[in-house]
């Protein structure tokens, strides 16, 4: 029988694609069933099912004002949430995924190293690192820094000189069961290219606009040859 995980944030937008697309054995758990902020109720479900993965999608993430209107909120679905799910992972030694962001880089020279120093340029990024932190504490465990989208694209209007590794959540999930085997951090995103280029693909009506905003880094992709080496074996 194929090893059990367990998928917080059952109810989330890549679990629900991650539900009807994945050929793992997976166990979905929304909120209801299993809240991050309570001890009691990871636990509960880990004795219950005894999984030997917990994949933990469970975050706040848009709208990404949010992470600045309600800084309670973020600190406490992506930091206390997290380091609850890791204290508990470690308690009954189960693998633990965490679902992070390529956020986690300054953006401003591209082509980064999951070695990189890392610098988030927002609050966003700032959550999903300080999650990371309690997660490399747990040498049991695996960092996925994404980069994804839903499909179909979903904006009208992209920036051309905003770069990035986008892909589709159903492409992250042909992929996965490559990558749950293996520890540590791995980059995962598609090809480098503009935002632009990435959704025209998609879209052929897409209007190109410039990105001015300075708070927003124009060189955000990721350096894929980790990830690339895994797929190929």
């Amino acid at each position: 029988m194929k090893k059990l995980i367990i998928v917080t944030g059952g109810n989330g937008r890549f679990a629900k694609v991650l539900k009807e697309n994945s050929k793992l054995n997976l166990k979905f758990l929304d909120k209801k069933k299993l809240n991050i902020l309570d001890t009691n109720s990871i636990e509960k479900n880990i004795s219950k099912y005894k999984p030997k993965i917990l994949l933990h999608c469970a975050a706040l993430s848009r709208p990404m004002d949010v992470h600045y209107s309600n800084i309670s909120k973020s600190i406490d679905l992506n930091i206390i949430g997290t380091a609850n799910v890791v204290k508990m992972c470690q308690k009954y030694n189960v693998k633990l995924i965490f679902f992070s962001t390529g956020y986690v880089y300054e953006g401003t020279k591209g082509n980064y190293k999951e070695s990189d120093p890392v610098k988030p340029f927002n609050n966003y990024g700032l959550s999903k690192l300080a999650g990371e932190c309690a997660v490399q504490m747990y040498k049991n465990s695996l960092i996925l820094r994404v980069t994804m989208t839903e499909k179909p694209f979903i904006h009208s209007k992209a920036y051309s000189n905003l770069y990035t590794n986008y892909m589709f959540h159903e492409d992250v999930v042909k992929i996965l069961p490559k990558l749950i085997d293996n520890f540590g951090i791995i980059n995962v995103g598609g090809k480098s290219r503009s935002v632009f280029d990435f959704g025209k693909v998609y879209n052929k009506k897409i209007i190109k606009i410039k990105n001015i905003n300075k708070n927003l880094p124009s060189k955000q992709t990721m350096n894929l040859n980790k990830l690339k080496k895994i797929l190929l074996k």
